[in-house]
């Protein structure tokens, strides 16, 4: 059993409101899976290009001095958001590729949640009411956005069994049973 919310807004006054909004609906659905919970969140980027949403479960380490890091292996200008345990790091859109190659060799065990324009994928395990208030979901402005509420069945509770789930460039999926049937 998992619970699907959605959201699209075609009033942009109520842009503002987006993450208030999927908050509130992903906590009613919390009866439909307990385990752990995700939203997906469009936005544009702040720079005009891409960015990356990254997990870390080590994120102290793993995020401390990364925008540096970054943008001394890019030599190029590079933003990075960090919230809990995720980032969303933001370059020019051309220097995708060599962000995530940099990602790879410098933090391979930092998690590459999404990626593209404007989605951002938050996910953990956890109640849906606490994954909305520690990535602080209701202060997110947005156009549109998808969240999960996940019981597992047939995997195990993990961050990346957890859905929203990246499909491609501003892409995401959520679905409720198994795929494999």
């Amino acid at each position: 059993m998992c619970g699907i919310v959605g959201l699209f807004l075609k009033e942009p006054s109520l842009e503002p409101k987006l993450g208030s909004l999927l908050s509130d609906m992903l906590v009613t659905m919390s009866d439909r899976g307990p385990d752990s919970a995700g939203i997906a969140v469009y936005r544009g980027s702040p720079s005009g290009g891409m960015k990356l949403t990254v997990q870390s479960a080590n994120p102290a380490e793993d995020f401390s001095g990364l925008q540096e890091i970054l943008m001394k292996r890019l030599g190029a200008p590079v933003e990075v958001d960090i919230n809990d345990t995720h980032a969303v790091i933001s370059c020019a859109a051309d220097q995708s590729l060599s962000l995530r190659n940099a990602l790879t060799e410098q933090l391979p065990s930092i998690r590459i949640m999404s990626d593209g324009e404007a989605v951002e994928i938050y996910k953990e395990v956890g109640e849906p009411k606490d994954v909305a208030e520690r990535f602080h979901i209701e202060k997110m402005s947005g156009t549109h956005g998808i969240g999960h509420t996940r019981m597992a069945t047939e995997s195990a509770v993990t961050t990346m069994g957890a859905h929203p789930f990246s499909t491609g460039a501003d892409q995401c999926l959520v679905h409720n049973g198994s795929l494999s049937n």
